[in-house]
């Protein structure tokens, strides 16, 4: 690859208070950014319009919510069409430490074909329940990867090669796609690179919201670990190229 030309995509659904402050902190480290309004409602939407009015996004919007993924898949596509390169993730709750964003595009630029996936620290705002839950979807991934290539396949701060993420289609539209994109990369080929970033999780009376659906996310994450792992059984023994596989 000869040409570096990053951007930040972030996915956002009903975050009417936080949206327009991580744009804003976002900018004073890269300007490239692009915003996908996932069916937002109208308090949101119109704050979203304004970032674009106002020319501190390129504005994505998706008429019906599709989920996390569906709204990651569809800033990639825009990003491609716009002639970035790779793709800094983003979520639009403030979650994340915007601070390391030139670090995690440095490493991008260096390794311009490697995967720069964070590896969170939790401080104690983190519900005991996720942080369970979160272990046990990196016990899958280590199984389903062959070793500890990815540290954490949930964090949502990340580095894409933009060519290799939209190559290896993954199925998942929801909270399911961060793990099934990281793991299908892997399998594709894709170096990663595990960079430590601290990750917190923002209340409600900060403006937080959590789209997360206890039941619903945690089954669609299950059924996901269960198909990747029938196919890394089917890779070891008939062949890596079944990795591309539905």
């Amino acid at each position: 690859m000869t040409d570096f030309r990053a951007c930040v995509v972030i996915p956002t659904f009903d975050n009417p208070r936080t949206i327009a402050a991580v744009v804003t902190r976002v900018r004073e480290h890269i300007r490239d950014v692009v915003v996908v309004d996932d069916g937002s409602a109208e308090h949101a939407r119109q704050i979203i319009v304004g970032l674009g009015d106002e020319g501190l996004a390129h504005v994505v919007r998706r008429d019906h919510n599709g989920g996390k993924g569906a709204a990651v898949k569809s800033g990639f596509r825009a990003a491609l069409e716009l002639g970035y390169t790779h793709a800094l993730q983003v979520d639009a709750d403030g979650q994340h430490t915007i601070d390391d964003i030139p670090r995690f595009l440095e490493a991008a630029r260096r390794d311009p074909e490697c995967l720069v996936l964070g590896a969170p620290s939790f401080d104690a705002s983190v519900p005991k329940s996720r942080l369970y839950g979160r272990q046990i979807t990196v016990l899958w991934t280590h199984v389903e990867t062959g070793g500890r290539v990815i540290s954490d396949p949930m964090c949502g701060f990340r580095v894409y090669p933009l060519a290799a993420a939209l190559s290896c289609a993954p199925r998942a539209d929801r909270m399911d796609f961060d793990p099934e994109i990281a793991v299908r990369m892997v399998w594709a080929g894709t170096r990663v690179l595990n960079l430590p970033t601290h990750v917190r999780y923002v209340s409600r009376a900060q403006g937080g919201v959590s789209h997360f659906q206890l039941v619903r996310d945690n089954v669609r994450i299950t059924l996901m670990h269960s198909r990747l792992v029938c196919l890394a059984a089917l890779r070891m023994l008939f062949g890596r190229r079944l990795g591309a596989l539905p």
